[in-house]
């Protein structure tokens, strides 16, 4: 079903199945004792969702070889790319804090579960946005498990195609102190001037010393939906009713890091392949029919 202004979605469906496949990617990649991250939380939230074909996957359940030849390399390309991502976002956190702020959002939040599972420093606020539904679910889920917050966990339960900036003061945020904002695979399902709207409300929140780390994805200009509908074929194959193309907003954006550079934020940029090396992975080769090509991943501060 193709995108409208006022959809909405559980994590079984649209938008929402995807917060639930990175999940399952991040279950497997905690199964590696020798892995970049641990995410005990992953699984059990995977398992509450209900989705069979993802389930499978974050219990090592299905076996990537019983994949068709054209879907099992993309697949654990994908799986691959959740560890060097979800890396990278952790250790923004880690740097953010280190730094001395004391206040994270994360935006969509979904199933992530880092006010559960980081060493955040003491008196550190995490705020996680989501709409009302996903954040009620995910709250009960890892409550049934007995998993408690390292740190103080404030949930703003709103759609960001609303104000949310009011209910995220209102549950606590001071735009006076230093944020860390976190913008994790959300941009390529915002309209471009709703991804612009978003920036100018977290610069509009952020006092110097603040920082940012989000994502950017160039082949959106010349997205190509039959490629991208090729590309994920394999969900529709295991039963699952997944329109990856409709999700997504695609055509002429502005460039987030250069975009915020513009309001004075100072940006780096680091592409996937690199974001591999860095962490001392072998980056997956090329793949021409991928639609989403190099992902560049991008931090920054406010001076």
């Amino acid at each position: 079903m193709a995108r409208a202004d006022d959809d909405s979605w559980d994590l079984a469906s649209s938008v929402g199945a995807t917060a639930t496949m990175v999940a399952a990617g991040r279950a497997v990649v905690s199964r590696d004792p020798g892995g970049l991250i641990n995410d005990p939380f992953a699984a059990p939230l995977v398992r509450a969702v209900g989705i069979d074909f993802f389930t499978k996957i974050a219990d090592g359940e299905l076996d990537l070889s019983d994949l068709d030849p054209e879907s099992a390399p993309r697949v654990q390309a994908n799986i691959d790319e959740m560890a060097v991502r979800t890396k990278f976002f952790d250790d923004y956190f880690e740097t953010a804090t280190a730094g001395g702020v004391r206040q994270a959002v994360i935006l969509a939040s979904g199933l992530d579960a880092r006010a559960y599972r980081l060493a955040w420093p003491a008196g550190t606020v995490v705020y996680e946005i989501d709409q009302p539904d996903v954040i009620e679910f995910k709250t009960r889920t890892l409550d049934g498990t007995g998993a408690e917050p390292t740190a103080e966990r404030r949930t703003v339960a709103i759609d960001l195609r609303h104000d949310w900036p009011t209910v995220l003061r209102d549950a606590g945020l001071d735009p006076k102190a230093p944020t860390a904002w976190c913008a994790e695979g959300l941009l390529i399902y915002l309209p471009p001037p709703a991804q612009d709207l978003l920036f100018d409300r977290i610069h509009a929140l952020s006092a110097p010393g603040s920082t940012v780390a989000t994502e950017y994805v160039p082949a959106l200009r010349d997205f190509d939906p039959d490629k991208a509908r090729a590309a994920t074929a394999v969900f529709q194959q295991h039963g699952l009713d997944l329109d990856m193309p409709s999700l997504i907003y695609h055509g002429e954006r502005h460039h987030p890091g250069e975009y915020l550079a513009r309001h004075g934020w100072r940006m780096d940029g680091v592409a996937r392949s690199e974001l591999f090396r860095r962490y001392g992975r072998t980056a997956p080769e090329p793949d021409p029919d991928n639609p989403l090509g190099e992902i560049v991943y991008i931090s920054g501060r406010l001076d």
